[in-house]
């Protein structure tokens, strides 16, 4: 069994990592950079920076904070939101960030996830999908920072994106995203058991239970998280020895 990545999530407002639930009640936390900093000491194996307001707001990813980022950390990051051109990849790999995340410009145009594989490679390209239950096996897609539903079936559409080249998947649960409930086992179990690519967990982390039971019952390779992480709910040195000593490999 390959080690699982435990991955703190950061979403940018205004230069500022911010908090909500279900995107909404925001709340501030850090700068970037200094939080970055942080959780590099503190064992994370990868960081996930979002500028949650920039496919909303149609504008660019705030560039500022990567390339602060880069110089206080000396683990990979991945940034999203905004991005709708190669440019734009150029731009924040440039900048030192290891991977670039898109959601909403990924649904309108796909051909962005195959031309960016092409020509940065598919462990650049992470396909974020933010999903709401709607029925039984039916999850929607919805973008713009979970504000706008299209008719894109979750599952349907992860497969599509391995096809296209992405060669990672976020899957956010909108329900659960800052519930502390645990995370949506069975959306993530419907694509783990579809696809190969790496699938990361993200929406609903609240004790540690949460973060075993998604591994061992849903099988992803990574698990995202902010809350807990951000208000010192959760020690990832002590999380990371807790799935240990319950038989999940874990990278030192």
């Amino acid at each position: 069994m390959l080690a699982r990545r435990i991955i703190p999530c950061l979403d940018v407002r205004d230069g500022r990592v911010v908090k909500g639930k279900k995107f909404e009640g925001i709340v501030d936390v850090d700068s970037p950079e200094r939080l970055g900093k942080y959780y590099s000491k503190c064992g994370a194996d990868e960081l996930v920076f979002y500028d949650i307001t920039a496919s909303h707001e149609k504008r660019k990813t705030s560039l500022d904070f990567v390339s602060k980022v880069a110089e206080n950390i000396n683990i990979p990051f991945c940034v999203g939101g905004g991005i709708s051109s190669i440019n734009d990849f150029t731009d924040i790999l440039r900048r030192g960030a290891d991977k670039v995340s898109i959601n909403s410009s990924a649904v309108i145009n796909p051909n962005l996830i195959k031309e960016a594989s092409k020509k940065f490679g598919a462990q650049c390209v992470v396909l974020s999908i933010d999903a709401k239950k709607e029925g039984k096996n039916l999850w929607r897609v919805y973008v713009k920072g979970g504000r706008e539903k299209t008719e894109l079936d979750a599952i349907n559409w992860a497969i599509e994106g391995e096809k296209l080249g992405a060669g990672e998947i976020v899957v956010n649960s909108i329900d659960e995203d800052g519930m502390k409930n645990g995370y949506d086992i069975e959306l993530l179990t419907q694509i783990t058991q579809k696809v190969k690519i790496p699938v990361i967990a993200s929406g609903g982390a609240g004790k540690m239970e949460h973060f075993h039971d998604v591994v061992k019952y849903a099988n992803v390779d990574g698990i995202l998280a902010a809350s807990v992480f951000h208000f010192g709910e959760i020690k990832i040195e002590k999380l990371k020895e807790y799935l240990y000593q319950r038989g999940i490999p874990m990278r030192n």
